[in-house]
C-alpha cells in the first residue's frame, strides 16, 4: 500500500504556525508522498464564529497559545496586523480581507513549485514570530527567498489567474471536510484525520504502526 500524509493549517492559525517546526521535520524524515494544503481559516468560511463563541474562548486560547510557545521555545506574539481583518470589540469579520487571500494563495502557489510548507513555515515566522509591519518592506520577498521562491513570480502567477486559485483552496477545504474534520492543523494519514498540534504523536504513532520509515527514530538506518 501507498501511504500519504496531507496536512492542512491556515496562515492564521496560531496552532498551526506553533506546530509548523514539527511539520518540517516530519516532511523531512518521512518516506512517503506529503500534500500541504492550506485552507482559510474558520473566520473566513464562518464569517460568524467569533461573535457566537463564548468569550472565554479567547482568553484560553491567548494563554494556551503563550504556554505552548514556553514549553517548545517557539517565538509567538499576536500579528500586526493581524492577517485577518476584525472588529476586537464585536468580533466582526470585515468583508475585505486583503491580508489572508493573499496569504493563502500564495501558500498555494508555494506548493504548486513544491515550496509550500517551506514557504509556510518562513511567512509564519515573519507573522507570528515579533515582526511589527510584517506585511512592510522586504519581509514577505526575504521569507519567500529564504523558502527557495520569488515572491514577484508567485504574485504574478496569482494575478493571471486568481480564480483558479480560490478554486485549489475550495478544493482543499473540501477534501478536509471528507477527511473528518474543519479545523487547522490537521494531519491526515492515509485518510485518517489527526486535529491540532498535540496529536502529532499521535500520527506518527499511527505512521510506525504502519510501516513508514521516520529516519529521526533511534532505530533507523
Amino acid at each position: 500500500m501507498k501511504h500519504r500524509l496531507e496536512l492542512y493549517v491556515t496562515l492564521r492559525s496560531p496552532y498551526s504556525y506553533l506546530a509548523s517546526p514539527r511539520l518540517v521535520e516530519i516532511a523531512r524524515d518521512i518516506d512517503i508522498p506529503v500534500s500541504f494544503r492550506p485552507v482559510y481559516p474558520i473566520a473566513i468560511r464562518i464569517p460568524d464564529f467569533f461573535e457566537k463563541s463564548d468569550p472565554l474562548w479567547i482568553s484560553y486560547l491567548q494563554r494556551d497559545t503563550a504556554r505552548v510557545s514556553e514549553m517548545n521555545g517557539i517565538p509567538f506574539v499576536w500579528p500586526k496586523p493581524d492577517p485577518i481583518v476584525q472588529d476586537i470589540v464585536t468580533r466582526k469579520i470585515s468583508a475585505d480581507q486583503p491580508y489572508i487571500r493573499r496569504l493563502t494563495r500564495l501558500a498555494v502557489a508555494a506548493e504548486e513549485k513544491g515550496r509550500g510548507l517551506a514557504f509556510y513555515a518562513e511567512v509564519g515566522k515573519l507573522i507570528f514570530g515579533g515582526t511589527a509591519g510584517w506585511d512592510q518592506g522586504s519581509h514577505m520577498n526575504e521569507a519567500a527567498a529564504r523558502a527557495g521562491l520569488d515572491l514577484a513570480a508567485l504574485d504574478a502567477a496569482i494575478a493571471a489567474n486568481p480564480t483558479g486559485y480560490d478554486d485549489k483552496i475550495a478544493a482543499n477545504e473540501a477534501a478536509q471536510r471528507q477527511a473528518g474534520h474543519w479545523g487547522t492543523p490537521l494531519l491526515v494519514f492515509d485518510g485518517e484525520p489527526f486535529f491540532g498540534q498535540d496529536r502529532i504523536d499521535m500520527c506518527l504513532w499511527r505512521m510506525r504502526q504502519s510501516g513508514v520509515r521516520i529516519s529521526s527514530d533511534p532505530a533507523a538506518p
